[in-house]
């Protein structure tokens, strides 16, 4: 449910707001006055606010400043009226989220607040990690998987989040690529500042520049008044911007600009606006054939691959898609009000057989289909899309000798990408936590038996036991991570 605080002295138009806004699906807060706007915002955190410009007890922006220094994360549509466009602009500076000028097309309020809602979903709820609480309703958001993939995902999280660098994040479509992004702004030290996602495929090419950079009034057609944009808006924050492959030329210079001087124009004027924003960047693209062909620029690729993650398909991530489905059933089930199925085993077994060219999209899109299709408590092979059945036929799952190159290769470029200079020491390493721990645990912890089926000495082995610190009990844990599972 959006929760909307409501602020204006007009009791018609609180009136009409109520009219227009109420719906299931909205928990509407009213407040007609600066005190009351404040108490409103402490009590009970509002997901957007609606402020209208002049209050009784307050004018100027002394009520949005006050509000935003409550929580700079809430975004705050302000409602002003004619000739006083100077004093929204001046908000939209210091971060208000947009401005709607009386009288008020309702239904471009109601547009407006859609979004802001959005963007304020992906500020405040967490894209949960493994060690974080994960809530007992499932619902939200959260990086799910624990195949050592992941496991490598959630360390570069952890390593980059509180650096103030450029990230690139790489994967395939519904990988999950804006959850990185959001969970790297939320462990950051901008995490109490905005977080703003633009998708670059979504906006016209001809717009993309105005969005990221606004315009000056008359800068071209349509541009009847300045814009504020999104980077000059989310002073002190993190925009995220995904599918950057698709940005146009002059858009990439600009881009590049700012990441060095972190200094831009808007579109029709010659002010140098600087601005403090930290990018996080992503893209299902080849952005390395993008350069060589010419249709992306080498610095700026440069630029934003500082810090680079990349995410693998989901159909490498082996039993993290059972992990996925057990997530998901619960959480769409109550979401449609449906009872909780059971999956059959040999369902299950087709599911994880299936490639998933759509990932983690897909498949909660399945899980959803299968939900609105089930007539019973249980959910057989028949009931699985046709695609799903065709698929698994067809796409046998990777022998070991597939996954192991595969893991191998992601490796290999995880420390590439990170500039390492000691490659060859850190695969022997990598491959010691992988295999030391688990003939360890095959011989029950006999480090003479376990020394015999590795080929080395025993005191070598002995060695590489205090290395690793594997502590062998009634389990072998690396690293205080039991290796039983």
């Amino acid at each position: 449910m959006l929760s909307i605080l409501l602020v204006d002295d007009e009791p018609s138009i609180l009136h009409a707001y109520r009219r227009v806004l109420d719906a299931p699906e909205h928990q509407l807060i009213l407040a007609s006055s600066r005190v009351e706007a404040e108490e409103q915002m402490r009590l009970s955190r509002p997901d957007v606010v609606v402020l209208d410009v002049h209050l009784g007890d307050s004018t100027g922006l002394d009520t949005f400043d006050s509000l935003q220094r409550l929580d700079a994360r809430t975004p705050i549509i302000l409602v002003t009226g004619h000739g006083t466009t100077d004093l929204a602009i001046e908000a939209t500076k210091r971060g208000a989220y947009e401005y709607l000028l009386k009288p008020l097309d309702l239904a471009t309020l109601r547009d407006l607040i859609r979004q802001a809602g959005e963007s304020s979903r992906r500020m405040q709820t967490p894209a949960v990690l493994p060690e974080d609480q994960v809530p007992a309703d499932g619902g939200g958001d959260q990086l799910i998987g624990r195949c050592p993939a992941m496991q490598a995902v959630y360390k570069q999280i952890g390593r980059v989040a509180a650096q103030d660098v450029t990230v690139l994040i790489l994967g395939e479509s519904g990988t999950g690529k804006e959850l990185v992004a959001r969970a790297i702004y939320q462990h950051s030290h901008r995490c109490g500042r905005p977080f703003l996602a633009i998708n670059c495929a979504s906006i016209p090419e001809n717009l993309l520049e105005s969005e990221l950079f606004g315009h000056e009034r008359g800068a071209f057609t349509g541009a009847d008044r300045k814009r504020i944009g999104k980077f000059e808006q989310c002073h002190g924050g993190t925009i995220f911007l995904d599918e950057v492959g698709d940005m146009a030329p002059l858009t990439q210079t600009k881009i590049l600009r700012l990441l060095q001087e972190q200094a831009f124009e808007r579109v029709g004027g010659n002010e140098t606006i600087r601005t403090d924003v930290r990018l996080i960047a992503a893209t299902n693209a080849d952005l390395e054939r993008q350069v060589q062909d010419g249709r992306f620029r080498g610095d700026l690729h440069f630029r934003l691959k500082v810090f680079t993650i990349s995410l693998p398909p989901l159909r490498e991530r082996g039993d993290d898609i059972e992990l996925l489905l057990q997530h998901y059933l619960p959480r769409y089930a109550r979401e449609l009000g449906r009872d909780v199925p059971t999956l059959k085993p040999e369902t299950i077994a087709l599911l994880r057989r299936y490639n998933w060219p759509g990932n983690v999209r897909e498949l909660q899109s399945t899980v959803k289909q299968l939900l609105l299709g089930s007539r019973d408590s249980v959910i057989s092979t028949s009931m699985l899309p046709p695609e799903i059945l065709a698929g698994s036929t067809s796409n046998p799952l990777p022998s070991v000798a597939d996954q192991m190159s595969q893991a191998w290769e992601r490796f290999v470029n995880e420390r590439i990408a990170e500039g390492s200079e000691n490659i060859y020491a850190e695969a022997v390493e990598q491959m010691e936590r992988e295999v030391i721990p688990r003939i360890l645990k095959h011989t029950g912890g006999n480090q003479l038996q376990s020394a015999r089926m590795l080929g080395i000495a025993r005191n070598s082995l002995r060695s590489r036991i205090r290395t690793l610190r594997i502590q062998i009990g009634r389990t072998v844990d690396l690293d205080g991570l039991d290796e039983s599972t």
